[in-house]
């Protein structure tokens, strides 16, 4: 068919920075994120303009993928932090507002967007060399042989999640179940090549998040009470397991692909059923003590199961399969039309019910050393549960990310305005030499490197949410916050412990005010002996890949020259 209208031509924005809808889109995202950063960030509820499920969350995985814009330059921003977001776990809003503060700082002070762009990637290196030197100033060894720094991490993480509503009772339990879990998930005797485990996660509704715990082995939701037959006779020796992928339902469906042909007469279900019995038949002669299924097990099947003694688990779907083959050392079984193969069986060392409530769930400890273990997540209501789970995914990825690399950085800012400082430190003094290999004028060279430092420092400054002060202290420059209603005159006596836990204040201290003109600052690294030990920390791999991904798309919507969008 011809069109009923004609087609409209695309429409074109030329120097999308220029225009005024599109600016306004980009610092209303900022606050956004702005507004979630943090242990006492707002929550955010989003849901879309003809109704649906309500999101409530301060989390970036949640938050960017519940909020749509059909401005090309946000969606460019959202799916670059979303895609670190995915591989790192950790580290979503520092990189959202990073990158759109240094968006909005090149704006501010009217610099060419060619040259920011040049001094962003060079003062990203300059950022990049100092984070992975031994003695940076702001970075921090993790010791695997005390859980201390793990604990640490973990209790950053999750602490940082204000929509899983947690007292601090219930966040200290969490991190040590996190940490618990994590290690878990670590195979100790075995040399070689190591492969990590998994922790999987059964959610609770309606308990106190003070029930949650962790156990080895895997915990499975038993959907009748006929599943268990006698369990207490279950205990004495290692129980045969078998696991099968194949439907057992006896549907013709199931049979695969192809054309089936049939005598006149036939009886197709029954043949069906006397298959599905000779393996129960075979499965009860080799004393199997567990039969599951990832899908639907014939009723006529179970029952003969069930009578012989046989625990019988079905619709396990696929996210356990993987866990199960670990924990039993089971192959699956594809096929209902061969023996079960010897080779396919796997083992378990016991098996009993643990009630959690009202609910049934079977436990399944492994007969040898195997890295898969349960979380069970309780809370009181299904928005923070939905938050929890996914905190708890996201701190054990994090935890993870420390293997590779054994470092964390102190948070609460004190990074952020280490690092800037250190940076208007190292940049000043060769400035002049700098600006000529850019390609740009001193004063431009400068510049860049004041939006580039204000940008980190708006980092530290937007942990505070409740109207109260950032500064900055002139000796290791860290960060320091107090409240609105203390007079500036009395903040000598009111600091107590940086942003990170690391410094205490001291009478000599001396503070400056974030975002304000002050001194250069060259920054002292802390002794190595120090009795403090910091109380919040940020992941390494995560947040400096974060700075990459911030700098980068920053530096990617500068050079927008046009946007071209099909409007038909």
């Amino acid at each position: 068919m011809s069109r009923l209208v004609k087609k409209s031509p695309s429409v074109c924005t030329d120097l999308p920075l220029n225009n005024t809808d599109i600016c306004a889109k980009l610092r209303l995202l900022k606050q956004l994120v702005g507004s979630c950063f943090g242990p006492t960030g707002r929550l955010k509820h989003v849901h879309n303009n003809i109704g649906g499920h309500v999101v409530t969350t301060s989390t970036s995985a949640v938050l960017l993928a519940a909020v749509s814009s059909s401005q090309p330059l946000v969606s460019l921003i959202k799916t670059s932090i979303l895609n670190h977001v995915s591989r790192f776990s950790d580290c979503g809003l520092f990189a959202a507002f990073l990158c759109l503060d240094l968006i909005e700082q090149t704006k501010r002070t009217a610099l060419r967007e060619s040259v920011a762009i040049r001094v962003n990637k060079h003062l990203l290196a300059l950022c990049t060399t100092y984070l992975q030197q031994e003695d940076c100033g702001c970075k921090v060894k993790l010791d695997f042989c005390s859980s201390r720094h793990l604990l640490q991490l973990a209790r950053s993480i999750i602490s940082s999640k204000p929509a899983c509503v947690l007292t601090e009772a219930e966040t200290l339990h969490i991190s040590k179940l996190a940490v618990q879990a994590f290690l878990l998930s670590i195979p100790c005797a075995n040399p070689g090549i190591v492969s990590l485990g998994r922790t999987m996660r059964v959610s609770l509704e309606g308990y106190s998040v003070l029930h949650s715990a962790v156990f080895p082995g895997l915990l499975i939701n038993i959907t009748d009470d006929l599943c268990v037959s006698e369990p207490e006779n279950l205990h004495s020796t290692p129980l045969r397991v078998v696991l099968f992928s194949a439907s057992l339902a006896g549907d013709l469906s199931e049979l695969g692909d192809g054309t089936i042909e049939l005598h006149p007469g036939a009886d197709t279900d029954s043949q069906i059923l006397d298959e599905l019995l000779k393996l129960g038949k075979q499965a009860v002669d080799h004393e199997v003590k567990l039969f599951m299924c990832q899908k639907v097990i014939h009723p006529v099947l179970q029952h003969f199961l069930r009578s012989q003694g046989v625990i019988v688990l079905e619709r396990l779907g696929i996210a356990l399969m993987e866990p199960l083959i670990q924990l039993t050392g089971a192959q699956p079984v594809a096929t209902l039309h061969c023996a079960i193969p010897a080779k396919a069986y796997g083992i378990v060392s016991d098996v009993s019910i643990r009630q959690f409530g009202s609910k049934k769930l079977l436990h399944l400890l492994p007969s040898g050393e195997t890295a898969i273990c349960t979380m069970v997540l309780c809370h009181r209501n299904e928005t923070m549960l939905s938050e929890l789970k996914l905190v708890c995914q996201k701190t054990e990825d994090v935890l993870r990310l420390s293997l590779k690399e054994p470092f964390a950085l102190l948070g609460g800012g004190c990074t952020e305005t280490h690092l800037a400082a250190y940076i208007r430190h190292k940049t000043l003094r060769e400035a002049t030499d700098a600006a000529s290999v850019l390609g740009c004028s001193q004063a431009e060279y400068l510049l860049g490197i004041e939006g580039f430092c204000r940008s980190l420092e708006s980092v530290a400054t937007t942990l505070e949410h409740s109207g109260g002060f950032s500064l900055i202290d002139l000796t290791h420059a860290h960060h320091w916050r107090h409240a609105a209603d203390v007079m500036p005159e009395r903040t000598e006596t009111i600091l107590d412990l940086c942003g990170c836990g690391l410094l205490k204040s001291s009478p000599d201290k001396k503070w400056m005010y974030l975002n304000t003109e002050h001194a250069e600052i060259s920054p002292t690294a802390l002794s190595r002996d120090t009795v403090m030990q910091p109380r919040v920390l940020d992941s390494f791999t995560a947040k400096l890949n974060a700075l990459h991904v911030a700098v980068e798309t920053a530096n990617l919507v500068l050079d927008v020259k046009y946007i071209i969008q099909d409007v038909n």
